[in-house]
C-alpha cells in the first residue's frame, strides 16, 4: 500500500503536536470496510499510531493515550 503518511516506512509526522490521518479500504469485494490510520507526535515528541474505523474513534485512543501518558508522569 503506498501512503503519503509514511516515507520508506517512517511516519512523515514530524511536528510536535500535529496529527495525520488518511482512509483506506481493507477486504475484498463485498467484505469492504473502510478504515482510519492516523499518527500523532506529542509535544515530547514521541509518536502515536492507530487504525479504527473512524476519524473520532482515533482521536479518542489518542485522548486516553494522552490521559494515561500524563497520569505515568504525574507518579515520577
Amino acid at each position: 500500500m503506498t501512503t503519503k503518511m509514511t516515507e520508506n516506512g517512517v511516519s512523515t509526522c514530524r511536528k510536535a503536536g500535529s496529527e495525520q490521518f488518511e482512509k483506506f479500504q481493507t477486504g475484498i469485494g463485498r467484505r469492504k470496510r473502510t478504515l482510519v490510520q492516523y499518527d500523532y507526535r506529542a509535544s515530547d515528541g514521541e509518536l502515536f499510531s492507530c487504525v479504527a474505523p473512524t476519524l473520532e474513534d482515533c482521536r479518542r485512543k489518542r485522548d486516553g493515550w494522552l490521559s494515561e501518558k500524563g497520569r505515568k508522569e504525574a507518579q515520577r
